[in-house]
């Protein structure tokens, strides 16, 4: 589960929000739901490779080792190096990748045979060896892994074969095996991280990996060079490509001035850019929306005070227009939500989480229900404080929404806008959310079953921002749970109850947002390009 930093949006959707929702008085008005969006996870195949393709990332990896590559580019990069023992395709289904099976023989034992005839970018065979020590990695407290949650339950990782790998766990562990997809599951050469030690992933050591692109070099500040694997063990997958050029263009009106001239070829965004009406009317490319783990929503942290009672959250939750939120702050580019976890997290059980979905309160504008629930809950006794992150027009926008909503409710709120620089601090540190009673945030998680975020809400989660207990018990039960059908069950009764007593209230579902320009396709757009060698496809038209 990851949390994002958002980027600033155009002080043209500022005005126009602000049209939206000023004035004392005003109730926000119910829009029109917005056009279904057409979700893609493919572009059409390349007609042949190119000599170099050229890729912009969000922002300059801080590192390529896989134990601490939690977020956008760190992964935008390593996906197409470094391979994990299972493989998320872009359909979001798993499939085997470095090994070839995994078996549960016990409930706390996996065991993975790997693939024979894989070899490093360096000629290298990959063994038991190889797998065993990256994974050791992540048991490494001194190394400190940012994938800790899911080797928490992890008891001990040993080479029990040349080919065989035996992971044994403390207690049964549903997410452990599905995140072998992630890069929490990739590989390293024993023999690179024993020689590169500390510089692991930087820009003078790289890594050592079996992917389709090889790494090349990195020159800090411009970009990254990765150059196609000859020896490519699946040859399906063989890049088309020679190159790819990864660019680091943080500035977002720059990015876009160079996906349109075509200096660059091509770009993820995880929010809408400001240019983003430029780059749907370029003759020079196209925008694709892809399948999203990603959501919008607003994190409750209050553990007394009016956000602290469930009717004060339902209230609030009920009076909100999503859909204004999907069409105002995010260009079109968004889906009101009624659950955190939406359709493409429905890896398996697909009936049963449909079902409880539906169930679910509507995310439609209720106002009121929503009066009738604040009047239950009596008058306030102070505002509700939100924060948002200053510098960043989204959270302004979405903020402005909310305090309209709650002013036709008859309840206060107070936006608190807290400096891009501290408000990553929101999320580990207990002080920096004093006096916050809930803060905006994209959210996500890394593979396709729900549980994997609501296990956020387990008691004395380090993300369990408000020390919400109702669930904990059946997130131990649904984790340990082996059976599908059986943790289904326990899952959609967590999502009922979390979603109920919207302890995060959920806003928006967030599409990947890809461009391409019209010398190349073939790149995957849904967000198993986090994991995925998401660039293999990439030539021309």
């Amino acid at each position: 589960m990851k949390r994002r930093t958002l980027p600033v949006l155009g002080l043209g959707l500022m005005l126009t929000l602000a049209a939206c929702t000023s004035g004392a008085q005003q109730s926000p008005g119910k829009n029109a739901a917005p056009a279904k969006l057409d979700l893609k996870s493919t572009t059409p195949a390349a007609a042949k490779g190119l000599a170099k393709v050229t890729w912009n990332l969000p922002y300059e990896p801080q590192t390529l080792d896989p134990i601490r590559s939690f977020n956008y580019a760190e992964n935008t990069a390593l996906s197409n190096m470094c391979e994990s023992l299972l493989r998320m395709n872009p359909d979001f289904k798993i499939t085997p990748g470095l090994a070839t099976k995994a078996a549960n023989p016990t409930p706390t034992t996996w065991v993975y045979t790997l693939r024979e005839g894989v070899k490093f970018w360096d000629g290298a065979p990959l063994t038991a060896a190889d797998v065993a020590a990256s994974l050791n990695r992540h048991l490494d407290p001194k190394l400190g892994t940012w994938w800790g949650d899911y080797f928490s339950t992890v008891k001990s990782v040993k080479a029990t074969g040349a080919m065989q790998v035996t992971v044994t766990l403390k207690q049964p562990d549903a997410l452990f095996n599905q995140a072998m997809a992630t890069a929490a599951g990739a590989v390293v050469e024993k023999k690179f991280l024993d020689k590169a030690g500390k510089s692991v992933g930087t820009p003078s050591s790289g890594v050592m990996c079996t992917g389709p692109f090889q790494f090349k070099n990195w020159k800090s500040g411009d970009s990254m060079t990765l150059t196609r694997n000859e020896n490519y063990w699946d040859a399906k997958l063989k890049a088309k490509s020679s190159s790819l050029v990864l660019k680091f263009i943080a500035d977002e009106t720059t990015a876009v001035n160079a996906l349109r001239s075509g200096e660059v070829d091509g770009q993820y965004f995880y929010l809408p850019p400001a240019g983003l009406d430029q780059l749907r009317k370029s003759k020079s490319g196209s925008v694709t929306l892809g399948h999203s783990l990603t959501f919008w929503s607003l994190l409750g942290s209050a553990t007394s005070g009016p956000y602290a009672d469930p009717k004060v959250r339902q209230a609030l939750s009920l009076a909100l227009d999503r859909a204004a939120i999907s069409k105002v702050v995010f260009q079109g580019t968004a889906s009101p939500e009624r659950a955190l976890t939406g359709s493409d997290y429905w890896g398996y059980q697909r009936k049963t989480f449909q079902k409880a979905y539906d169930a679910l309160p509507a995310e439609t504008q209720d106002l009121a229900r929503a009066k009738k629930l604040l009047a239950e809950a009596g008058k306030p006794s102070r505002p509700v404080v939100i924060g948002v992150q200053g510098s960043s027009a989204v959270h302004e926008q979405t903020a402005n929404l909310l305090k309209a909503t709650a002013q036709a409710l008859g309840l206060d709120i107070e936006i608190k806008v807290v400096p891009v620089e501290q408000y990553g601090n929101l999320y580990s540190d207990p002080k920096a959310r004093k006096g916050i009673d809930a803060f905006l945030s994209t959210w996500y998680g890394n593979v396709p079953d729900p549980l994997d975020v609501y296990t956020v809400f387990r008691q004395g989660g380090r993300t369990n921002f408000n020390g919400y207990t109702a669930v904990d018990s059946d997130i131990k039960k649904a984790r340990a749970e082996g059976d599908p059908a059986k943790r289904a069950a326990l899952v959609t009764g967590i999502q009922d109850k979390v979603t109920r007593d919207v302890v995060w209230m959920p806003l928006n579902n967030l599409p990947v947002i890809m461009y391409m320009n019209n010398r190349v396709t073939g790149a995957v757009p849904s967000s198993p390009y986090l994991y995925y060698p998401w660039a293999v496809g990439l030539g021309a038209r």
